[in-house]
C-alpha cells in the first residue's frame, strides 16, 4: 500500500486543494493559494507540499531559496576555519506550515526533516554554508531550536535562525563519496 503523505513539488494538481489549505496564519496560507506558483515558477521559491492521499487534502508545505548570510552574523567558532569570504551561501527556508486539521500529528517536523534533506542534497552540486529560516513568533523560534537551529549573532535579524550544513549533514549521518 503506498504511503498517505507524499512530498510533491506544487503544482496544477494542487490548484484546487490551495483554497481549502488553512494553518491558522493569513499570511501562510494566501502565500500558498495567491503567490506560491507564481513564484515557482519565477524560480524565486522552490514550494514542496505535504500531500495526504487519503483525504485528498495538503497536510503542509514548505519553501527553499538561495540566501546569503554575513560573515559577521556567524559566530567566530564557525568560520574560524572556512574561507574567509565576508559572505556565505546558505538555503532559505521562507515558509513552513501545517494544515490546521493535522496540527498536532508531528508532520511540521517531518515538513522540516524533508526541508533539511533537499537542502543537504543541493548543497552537493551549489555551495551552501548553512541552513537559514525566520521564526515568526515564539513558538516557531522553540520549534527550530528543538532541531538545533540558533540564532545568528546580529540582532538586526530579530528571529533569524541558523544551522550549520555540516550539522544537517551529521543529521542524516551522510558520507561524502570516498570518505
Amino acid at each position: 500500500m503506498a504511503e498517505r503523505y507524499r512530498f510533491e513539488s506544487l503544482g496544477e494538481q494542487h490548484l484546487q486543494l490551495r483554497a481549502t489549505f488553512s494553518c491558522g496564519e493569513d499570511a501562510l496560507d494566501q502565500y500558498l493559494r495567491e503567490r506560491a506558483r507564481r513564484e515557482m515558477e519565477q524560480r524565486v521559491a522552490a514550494v514542496r507540499v505535504l500531500y495526504d492521499s487519503a483525504e485528498d487534502r495538503l497536510a503542509g508545505y514548505y519553501t527553499l531559496s538561495a540566501v546569503a548570510v554575513e560573515r559577521s552574523d556567524l559566530p567566530p567558532a564557525l568560520t574560524h576555519r572556512v574561507a574567509k569570504y565576508r559572505v556565505y551561501p546558505a538555503t532559505l527556508i521562507g515558509r513552513l506550515a501545517v494544515d490546521r486539521e493535522y496540527q498536532g500529528r508531528l508532520l511540521g517536523g517531518r515538513l522540516l526533516l524533508d526541508a533539511l534533506v533537499r537542502a543537504l542534497a543541493a548543497s552537493r552540486e551549489v555551495a551552501s554554508f548553512a541552513v537559514i529560516t525566520d521564526a515568526k513568533d515564539e513558538d516557531a523560534r522553540s520549534f527550530y531550536e528543538y532541531y538545533g537551529f540558533q540564532p545568528l549573532l546580529t540582532e538586526q535579524h530579530g528571529r533569524r535562525l541558523f544551522l550549520p550544513m555540516e550539522t544537517v549533514k551529521r543529521l542524516f549521518a551522510e558520507r561524502e563519496p570516498g570518505s
